[in-house]
């Protein structure tokens, strides 16, 4: 079977796309691509310096690309609804919206509304900005939204009893997998609810394997020496961001597929249909957690 690669990617003009945490690494690679092919896009980072420096960035590469920064902190819901209020008022429609944004492995912290950080910013704010723009996502034709799961995602749980880690032990692994276990979970129930009503809408997932994205931020040794160690194993940003562009755009990603690179565990080589355990195909644990979603954040999609 032939390699797909960026050459694969469909002309995307035309189409606009939001990608969260596009100031750097896979983010700012996917949105880079994006806007390379035609498409206008909108870089939803926490930090404005960054992210218009991320900007300036793409366009001095595509001078003639449609590239804006907009302010979103996914660790607090108020930002979210206030980035989700502006972006309908400024655009009437919506082709692509990819959930990239991550927090990895901290120490424990909560967000503004007091969530783990971990489990709030990756699953919950998603929820809430995907929830706020479904309106606008269903109303353009074949648009689609994209989750960035991790492998780490296999090795967690979903414990309904202490979801933010009030009661437990904290442990900054355990809530990283149940943060990303969560985002294929939450993939396979909005599909499903998609899928019901018959909609163009696509919902797909991806993750990028074992991709070095640049020099450990912070003083974590862990951290620190996984990473330098990926700087010279793991896979380029240029490869690891391709099964999310593959999800994103490849007319042959049905919704609620999920791709990541094919060789090694599915920590390297190139995109194509990733596998899943049967923890994230468990559709009642999908539907309670959309319940407890929808509950914790407030907004019901």
């Amino acid at each position: 079977m032939r390699r797909w690669t960026y050459d694969d990617i469909p002309d995307q003009g035309g189409r606009t796309v939001i990608v969260t945490g596009a100031n750097g690494g896979l983010g700012l690679e996917t949105a880079r691509a994006l806007a390379g092919r035609g498409a206008r896009v909108v870089l939803a980072c926490r930090d404005r310096g960054k992210g218009e420096a991320a900007a300036d960035q793409i366009r001095a590469q595509y001078p003639d690309a449609e590239v804006s920064f907009r302010p979103l902190d996914l660790a607090d819901l108020d930002s979210v609804a206030a980035f989700a209020t502006a972006y309908q008022a400024e655009h009437d429609r919506l082709d692509l919206l990819i959930n990239n944004a991550g927090v990895m492995y901290p120490p424990l912290r909560r967000t503004r509304q007091g969530f783990e950080l971990q489990f709030g910013t990756n699953h919950l704010g998603h929820f809430a900005l995907t929830g706020r723009l479904l309106p606008l996502l269903r109303s353009t034709a074949q648009a689609r939204v994209v989750n960035v799961a991790s492998n780490a995602y296999r090795t967690g749980r979903i414990d309904f009893d202490d979801l933010n880690w009030q009661r437990r032990r904290y442990s900054r692994f355990a809530a990283y997998s149940q943060s990303k276990l969560a985002v294929l979970l939450f993939t396979l129930e909005l599909h499903r609810r998609v899928a019901a009503d018959g909609s163009s809408l696509r919902v797909t997932a991806a993750h990028p394997g074992w991709t070095y994205t640049g020099p450990s931020q912070g003083r974590d040794r862990f951290v620190t020496v996984v990473n330098g160690i990926g700087r010279y194993v793991a896979m380029k940003l240029a490869d690891g961001v391709l099964p999310t562009l593959r999800a994103a755009t490849d007319p042959e990603a049905d919704s609620g597929s999920y791709w990541g690179p094919a060789h090694r565990l599915e920590n390297s080589g190139p995109p194509v249909p990733a596998s899943r355990s049967e923890r994230a195909l468990d559709v009642a644990v999908a539907q309670r957690l959309w319940t407890e979603s929808e509950r914790l954040t407030g907004v019901t999609p």
